[in-house]
C-alpha cells in the first residue's frame, strides 16, 4: 500500500478504507474461523474487526503492513469473545453408545462448523503468496480446526499466527502485547497440545497443502452418495475403515468402529423404522469431501434437509465422518427442501 492510500486511510477517507479492507475480509473471516471454530461466529467477528479497524485507523502508522495491522485487530477481537461470558466454550465429555468415555476432538468441540470451499476460494488469491496459507487444507481440515480448540486462546493465537498465518516470533509477540521468549513458549506446548489431540495418522499437520479433495477422493465420494441413495448398508460398509469413527457436533456422542457406524445408520435405513427415500448431494467444505443429505419421509411432498457429512479419508477409505445439521446449506447454495421432480428428473 502506498503512502497516499496510508494517509487517505488515517484521515478518515472511508471510501479509501472498505476498499483495503474488502481485500482481506474473506482472509480475516477464515482466521476468526480458525479461532472460533464457528463459521457463524466468524462472520460476526470479522464485521466486529472491521468497524474497530475503523475506529482506530489513526493508530495506523505503517510501520506494519495494513494486512498485518488487521490480523493484531482480528486476533485480540477474537480473543475478548472467547473471554467473555456470552462466547465461553467449554470442552465436552465424548461418551460412545454405551455411555462410556471416549477421546474425540470433534465430539468434544460441540460448537465446531464447517466451512463452505467456495468462501475459501476467496480469501486467497490464485496465484498464491502469503495468503494461500488461509486455505492450506492442512490447517483447514476438520480434524485440525476441532482439535486446536483444545488449546487455550491465547496458545491457540500464537500457534495460529506461527504455524498457518507464517508470521515472525516478534511480530506475533507484538501482535498480542507478549515477549518473543513468551510466544516462542506458548508455541511450543502447543504444538505438543495439537499433536496429541489429532488423529494418529494426522499428527504432521505441515506440508500437505493440497486445496481440495483428491481425484480418488471424489470418486470415493460418488460411491458414498450413490450407496447412500440406494440404502445399501454392505455398501457402506465396505467404503469404511475398521477404525471408523462418526460424530455429531454439537451432540458429544462417538460411533467407534465400522460396526456401530453402520448399526446406527441402519435404523435410518432399513427396515420398518426408515425414515424414508435418501438424496444425497456432494458439497465441498472445508477441503474435504462431502455430502448434503435430504429425505423424504412417507407420504411427504419433498425430501427435506437433514444433515451434511464431512468425510474424512486414509488410505482410499473413510476414517472419519462428522456430521452437521443442515443449518450451513444456505451458505453452500443449497435449498432446505427439493422437490421430487428434480430429483429423478
Amino acid at each position: 500500500m502506498d503512502a497516499q492510500a496510508e494517509a487517505a486511510v488515517r484521515d478518515g477517507d472511508e471510501e479509501a478504507f472498505a476498499r483495503l479492507a474488502e481485500r482481506y475480509r474473506h482472509e480475516l473471516r477464515v482466521h476468526c474461523y480458525r479461532m472460533l471454530g464457528s463459521f457463524a461466529d466468524a462472520e460476526d467477528l470479522v464485521q466486529e474487526t472491521l468497524l474497530r479497524a475503523w475506529r482506530k485507523r489513526r493508530s495506523f502508522e505503517g510501520r506494519a503492513t495494513f494486512r498485518a495491522w488487521l490480523y493484531r485487530i482480528a486476533t485480540n477481537t477474537c480473543l475478548d469473545a472467547l473471554a467473555g461470558p456470552a462466547r465461553s466454550r467449554e470442552i465436552a465429555v465424548a461418551v460412545d453408545s454405551t455411555g462410556a468415555a471416549k477421546r474425540s476432538a470433534p465430539a468434544e468441540v460441540t460448537w465446531l462448523q464447517p466451512y463452505p470451499d467456495a468462501l475459501l476460494d476467496l480469501a486467497a488469491p490464485a496465484d498464491g503468496g502469503p495468503e494461500a496459507a488461509a486455505i492450506a487444507r492442512e490447517t483447514i481440515e476438520l480434524a485440525f480446526l476441532a482439535a486446536i480448540q483444545h488449546l487455550p486462546p491465547r496458545q491457540r493465537a500464537v500457534l495460529i499466527l506461527r504455524d498457518v498465518v507464517g508470521l515472525p516470533a516478534a511480530e506475533t509477540a507484538g501482535m498480542l502485547d507478549l515477549s518473543t521468549a513468551a510466544v516462542k513458549s506458548a508455541l511450543q506446548r502447543a504444538r505438543a497440545t495439537l499433536r496429541e489431540q489429532l488423529p494418529e495418522r494426522r499428527a504432521d499437520w505441515g506440508g500437505r497443502g493440497a486445496t481440495g479433495p483428491s481425484e480418488s477422493e471424489r470418486a470415493l465420494l460418488q460411491r458414498f452418495v450413490a450407496a447412500s441413495q440406494a440404502a445399501d448398508i454392505p455398501a457402506l460398509a465396505a467404503l469404511l475403515r475398521e477404525d471408523v469413527r462418526q460424530t455429531m457436533p454439537p451432540a458429544h456422542l462417538v460411533f467407534d468402529g465400522r460396526t456401530a457406524v453402520t448399526a446406527m445408520w441402519r435404523a435410518a435405513l432399513e427396515g420398518d423404522q426408515a425414515w424414508g427415500d435418501w438424496y444425497a448431494v456432494p458439497v465441498a467444505v472445508n477441503r474435504q469431501p462431502a455430502v448434503a443429505n435430504y429425505v423424504r419421509l412417507p407420504g411427504a411432498p419433498a425430501y427435506t434437509a437433514v444433515n451434511i457429512d464431512v468425510l474424512r479419508v486414509e488410505d482410499g477409505r473413510i476414517a472419519e465422518i462428522t456430521t452437521f445439521a443442515p443449518d450451513l446449506l444456505p451458505a453452500l447454495g443449497l435449498p432446505d427442501s427439493v422437490a421430487p421432480d428434480d430429483v429423478h428428473g
